[in-house]
């Protein structure tokens, strides 16, 4: 490709298959990206405008580019910050050269302070403060940035206290819009006799996938009826194969097309994702979270996700993190026992999916 034909880019690190399906709904954009993520099917990437790049070639892209209005990655999101303050650089230069200025804008989810003293990942330690400038610099750079949940909302006015966003635009240019999701329109699936559990996402212990496993056994005794369908891939699968292959009420899918996946979330009744913080880590919102309500199924989780409100003042079902595999039980025991309908579980959502109601006031006028 000779350069970035589009005015609107948008700036990513990975790309998943999420944002794929929804690139078809979002205002039309060439998508910049350094890699993809473990769920990308390259299937839905047909027809998009997508252009692989590192931090030097974008950058060049975008200087070459008539590009005026750009998302980048949300400050807070350490890994990608070289390469957004760099594409941000580049761009706010070329405006001193031509007079045309450019919009900075950012979707923001992260839900922990990846500064905070207390923390043990290898940024923290080594690079700390190269990565406080440089978030800085993006964040004091945005023009507008919309927060899918309050959590978020409150970790950026702690890392960044009483400085607003966008080369200072001022009061107003940032918001809340709840990272909910609209009901999926996806054809109906078949629905069994047997009430099913879903497990969706990277089986990982950061997911909780160990810990699920580990209640497995205890949801069994009180409820043999029920059945459990792991889909995903990662570090477990082995556990997941030994699991599958010594009791036949557990279903494995490992890395499905997501017309499958569609039709596995359809059919399910309770979609567990109990996350565990991890060094540097702790669960935004939970893409698989946001599945789950599309289609319907009641959700058990920890309070690490930055839905946790929302999910709490609505039916579902929250633990703590670490909690016991006893207690993970006794939650999905509850929320089967609820026996709650699809049509309520998607009745409180809205009508607009959330990250698209986003986009439209990230880009919007005013």
């Amino acid at each position: 490709m000779a350069g970035v034909l589009a005015d609107r880019v948008r700036l990513y690190q990975t790309v998943r298959s999420a944002h794929l399906e929804r690139a078809r709904a979002l205002s039309p954009a060439t998508i910049i990206y350094r890699g993809t993520r473990y769920d990308f099917d390259r299937s839905l990437a047909h027809g998009l405008d997508l252009v692989p790049a590192g931090p030097i070639r974008a950058a060049w892209l975008l200087a070459r580019s008539s590009v005026r209005q750009l998302e980048v990655n949300e400050p807070l999101m350490v890994s990608s910050l070289r390469r957004t303050a760099l594409a941000i650089a580049v761009l706010r230069v070329r405006a001193r050269m031509n007079g045309r200025p450019v919009r900075f804008v950012s979707y923001a989810i992260e839900n922990a302070n990846p500064f905070d003293p207390g923390a043990r990942g290898w940024s923290a330690r080594r690079r700390g403060v190269e990565h406080r400038i440089l978030a800085r610099y993006v964040w004091r750079s945005l023009h507008r940035v919309a927060f899918g949940t309050e959590a978020s909302q409150a970790v950026y006015g702690s890392v960044f206290p009483g400085t607003e966003v966008a080369g200072a635009a001022g009061p107003g240019q940032s918001i809340v819009i709840p990272a909910l999701p609209a009901s999926c329109d996806c054809p109906p699936a078949p629905v069994g006799d047997a009430p099913r559990l879903l497990f969706l996402g990277a089986l990982t212990e950061r997911k909780g996938f160990p810990v699920l496993l580990a209640a497995w056994p205890y949801i069994k005794v009180r409820r043999p009826d029920v059945r459990l369908t792991i889909v995903g891939t990662g570090a477990l699968e082995q556990n997941a194969h030994a699991a599958a292959a010594a009791d036949p009420a557990i279903e494995l899918f490992i890395a499905p097309s997501r017309s499958d996946i569609h039709q596995q979330l359809r059919s399910s009744t309770v979609l567990v994702l109990p996350s565990q913080p991890a060094p540097g880590w702790r669960e935004q919102v939970g893409l698989p979270i946001c599945e789950g309500l599309a289609h319907g199924c009641s959700i058990v989780t920890t309070t690490e996700t930055g839905l946790a409100g929302w999910l709490g003042a609505h039916g579902h079902t929250l633990v703590s993190p670490g909690a016991s595999a006893q207690i993970v039980a006794e939650a999905l025991l509850e929320a089967l026992g609820q026996d709650r309908s699809a049509a309520s579980v998607l009745a409180d959502l809205p009508h607009t999916d959330g990250r698209l109601a986003a986009d439209a006031w990230l880009f919007g006028d005013g």
